[in-house]
């Protein structure tokens, strides 16, 4: 992997171009690969700060984070992604880093709840997320609350 950039912005700071491929990379990743019919475009993109990974204008990795009160009480994070052509190289793991960065920076605060796709759950444990016990279906994916004090 050679020049990749990080970007973190606002939804008003970003490009109609950025937009579009942060939009394509969440589709192609969540609803194609998935396979899973959902409305991604839930009008809280407009609430977040968006933070991705891209290299020769493609997007390798995604996430955008909240403030406390807009997801859940406490700060959180989701529509985490890598794209195939990314995957293995670490990126959800600088993702993360800088997800929970973004919040102590902006927000003030260590407490974030996320929800997580099972199959992630150690991987999320890694960054001081525990499973708070409460399961749920979401779009027919078993998640998981977790929550980093």
């Amino acid at each position: 992997m050679s020049n990749i950039i990080w970007k973190i912005k606002t939804f008003d700071e970003f490009t109609v171009p950025e937009l579009y491929k942060v939009l394509k990379a969440r589709i192609d990743v969540f609803v194609i690969e998935q396979n899973c019919p959902y409305p991604d475009l839930d009008n809280y993109d407009q609430k977040g700060i968006h933070i991705w990974a891209e290299e020769d204008g493609e997007i390798l990795a995604y996430c955008r984070v909240f403030d406390k009160g807009i997801k859940y009480d406490e700060t959180s994070f989701g529509r985490v992604l890598t794209t195939e052509k990314a995957r293995g190289k670490s990126l959800g793991k600088q993702l993360i880093r800088y997800a929970v960065e973004t919040i102590e920076n902006r927000f003030h605060t260590s407490e974030i709840k996320i929800s997580a796709q099972d199959y992630l759950l150690r991987f999320y444990s890694e960054f001081g997320f525990i499973d708070t016990g409460k399961k749920y279906l979401e779009d027919d994916i078993p998640h998981t609350e977790m929550i980093r004090k």
